[in-house]
């Protein structure tokens, strides 16, 4: 049985023991596409708060997570200046959650375990629909401009020059949730000229820093991957930029998304939210690890993450725990 096999059968189970909560809410007339123990009443595609207040939760102590990175001790480091601003913003101790992958976030935040996350780009619509996440927030810049673009890249010397050249190469893809990764490239590519496990062999690499990493070395002839990565990875010196090149770029999408558990007080959300907007990124190291970052953003999921939608639709994905884990 694989990892993510493994988070797939937990995250089943976590849905089994919130069985008496999804009876309470079987009179609710409004859900649209979020599992069975939430609500949404005001149509805004995410879960709605206990209307009952002995559901609500105020815990002393707040469970932060960042997205699954390769080495999560380095960015514990670098989320340590803002999970001091949140600390000093909403009175409560906070804790730093690392998290080995997707499923296990959503797991974590579905069964009371985490209070605030960010999740990527992916698999946001998954914590939302399955852990009942409240998206309200994204990295972006002083005039609120935000987003990534999907990048395809090949060797600097690769005979790679168009993407209908990808036809009969070995691309790495990064897992199946992931948006630029995996479910952007199989809903534009088609249109560019290549049909992915058609015309090339998709290779899952597990990361957008495995699938560069995989590439620079001569393991995949080209990758999908996410700018935002890339552009940090280069910075880091962990690949020369003048071994590849990009073949073909996509207009931008939003990054991961900062949200949290739906059932908190109304008034602990608020602190958070005030922590989120009013954290300066200037001279710290989260500011220093994302470029082009000043502050963080409001965001609504209804909107930012139409496209995403969009694009997982036109995949068939379903927001189920099988849909999240299979990789």
């Amino acid at each position: 049985m694989n990892k993510d096999t493994i988070f797939a059968t937990g995250l089943l189970a976590a849905i089994a023991l919130t069985g008496s909560a999804a009876i309470a809410q079987e009179d609710c007339a409004e859900r649209g596409a979020l599992d069975v123990m939430f609500c949404d009443a005001n149509g805004d595609l995410v879960a709605d708060a206990p209307t009952d207040a002995s559901k609500l939760q105020d815990p002393s102590t707040l469970v932060f997570a960042y997205t699954p990175v390769e080495d999560p001790a380095i960015y514990e480091d670098i989320w340590t200046p803002f999970i001091d601003h949140l600390e000093n913003v909403t009175g409560k101790d906070v804790q730093f959650f690392a998290v080995q992958s997707n499923s296990a976030e959503v797991e974590a935040m579905r069964s009371g375990r985490l209070h605030i996350a960010g999740f990527s780009t992916g698999p946001t619509p998954f914590a939302v629909n399955l852990a009942g996440v409240e998206p309200f927030a994204i990295m972006g810049a002083d005039d609120g401009q935000f987003g990534y673009k999907l990048q395809v890249y090949t060797q600097a010397d690769s005979d790679i020059k168009e993407m209908a050249d990808l036809k009969g190469k070995r691309v790495a893809h990064t897992s199946p949730t992931s948006n630029s990764g995996n479910q952007a490239p199989r809903a534009l590519f088609p249109d560019l000229g290549v049909v992915p496990d058609q015309d090339y062999e998709v290779t899952y690499s597990g990361s957008h820093d495995q699938s560069m990493l995989g590439v620079v070395a001569g393991d995949y002839d080209a990758a999908p991957v996410a700018s935002e990565v890339v552009d940090r990875m280069a910075e880091r010196g962990l690949y020369e930029p003048a071994d590849v090149r990009i073949v073909w770029e996509s207009d931008p999408f939003p990054t991961t998304s900062y949200g949290v558990a739906h059932d908190l007080t109304p008034e602990l959300k608020d602190k958070i939210k005030e922590a989120f907007f009013s954290f300066d990124f200037e001279g710290t190291a989260l500011g220093d690890e994302f470029a082009g970052v000043s502050k963080f953003v409001p965001i609504t999921y209804k909107d930012q993450w139409a496209v995403i939608r969009q694009i997982q639709s036109a995949n068939g994905v379903e927001y189920t725990p099988q849909g999240l884990a299979a990789e």
